[in-house]
């Protein structure tokens, strides 16, 4: 009873008037007990909520707005007509659309049995040897041991730097000791440590059964210019598509029976820059003590009117044997002309050329120029080879002042 009359009497001397109320009573509170206690109010509570979604309702129109205003308000507040030409150029820029690619990992062939080859970097240019260009120099045979020793002795004087020099042969229908004698003349040249051995050297053999006789009278009649020359065709063509290779950026058509001509004659040759280039044949006969330079090659030539006035006549299987009196063509024949006295680089537009020596752009040939073995506008072989290149749009070049020197083959009659 004492206590609780003590009790009684503090609060009466805290309310004085006898009333007690939340307000009187809170003050009394420890601080953090009446801020857990306002914090669970309802009132406080809904309040939060409220103020909660209004910010999240403000920050999403805020946002939308802005996007729609980047992707359909930018710009000036003005139609395009209005608009300034920099004012244009910055609306138009804006909307470009961004494209990012995703680049994909290289692909690795690991199969051996796939080789790859990439001919886009082979080029044929006038610093042929600078830039390591490879040379095929190519060479038909046909019982031509007597001739290789002096063939030989010629190649291995070539300026031109051997080891990008790769040679190749076809022998084919010989009944002498030709492939016995090249084999011997490689392997001595092919050993050499001086500088003077080849990159490679490859050897075809291929018969194609023509059994003309190398007797000069019959070789060169007219008579068997036709069949002749259809044979001598394909085995160029054997010859190219078994040695022509990937690297080789030139390719030059050297015939066994050449006895002289100069060391830089690829150099000089390359520096013409041309897509197929010839030099003039000619051969050594004296006379009466004295050289009668006496010219070789009638298949070289410049077409005439009345050339094309007697193909155009012809039957389409009919091969024009050139110099002979059978057909008279009237075409300029670059035997006829020029002096090797004179600026060996002067040049002359063929449309027809022979086989002695040729330089040709590699890529000439693998765009399927090749030497027709069957009548080509009225031509086979080399002259076949020249009309086909021609047409195709490649520039076929002789050089009349540039003398090859071919062993005299004693004609008789016949051939002009």
């Amino acid at each position: 009873m004492v206590v609780y009359k003590a009790n009684l009497d503090g609060l009466k001397m805290l309310y004085p008037k006898g009333g007690i109320n939340w307000k009187a009573a809170r003050s009394q509170l420890p601080p953090t007990r009446a801020l857990w206690v306002l914090l669970t109010k309802t009132r406080f509570l809904l309040m939060i909520a409220f103020m909660g979604a209004i910010l999240l309702l403000w920050r999403g129109v805020s946002s939308s707005a802005s996007e729609m205003q980047n992707f359909y308000c930018w710009g000036p507040s003005k139609p395009p007509t209005e608009m300034s030409l920099n004012e244009q150029q910055q609306w138009h820029a804006h909307l470009k659309t961004p494209v990012i690619f995703n680049h994909h990992k290289p692909v690795k062939v690991n199969a051996s049995t796939i080789e790859h080859v990439n001919l886009n970097p082979i080029k044929s240019t006038t610093q042929a040897a600078q830039n390591e260009e490879r040379v095929l120099l190519l060479t038909p045979l046909k019982d031509a041991a007597p001739y290789l020793s002096t063939y030989f002795e010629l190649l291995t004087k070539l300026t031109y730097p051997h080891h990008l020099i790769d040679l190749g042969f076809l022998i084919s229908d010989s009944t002498d000791e030709t492939l016995a004698v090249l084999a011997k003349e490689l392997d001595r040249i092919q050993k050499r440590t001086d500088g003077a051995a080849f990159h490679s050297a490859t050897v075809v053999e291929k018969d194609f059964d023509f059994h003309l006789s190398q007797n000069v009278e019959e070789r060169h009649s007219f008579k068997a210019q036709g069949p002749r020359r259809k044979a001598m065709g394909r085995a160029r063509n054997y010859l190219l598509s078994a040695a022509m290779k990937p690297e080789h950026s030139w390719v030059f058509w050297w015939d066994v029976d050449i006895v002289e001509t100069k060391p830089t004659i690829l150099e000089d040759f390359i520096s013409h820059d041309r897509d197929i280039i010839t030099p003039n044949i000619w051969f050594h006969r004296m006379k009466d003590g004295k050289d009668v330079e006496g010219r070789f090659d009638y298949n070289a030539w410049i077409e005439s009117d009345q050339g094309r006035k007697l193909a155009a006549s012809l039957d389409k299987d009919v091969v024009l044997a050139e110099g002979y009196k059978e057909y008279k063509t009237g075409r300029t024949y670059m035997a006829k002309m020029g002096d090797w006295r004179k600026n060996v680089h002067e040049e002359i537009e063929l449309d027809g050329i022979g086989g002695v020596n040729i330089l040709v752009k590699a890529d000439v040939h693998r765009s399927g120029i090749n030497f027709p073995a069957y009548p080509f506008e009225n031509q086979a072989e080399t002259e076949g080879f020249a009309k086909m290149a021609k047409r195709a749009g490649y520039g076929v070049y002789g050089l009349p002042n540039y003398v090859v020197w071919h062993i005299d083959t004693a004609e008789k009659g016949g051939n002009a």
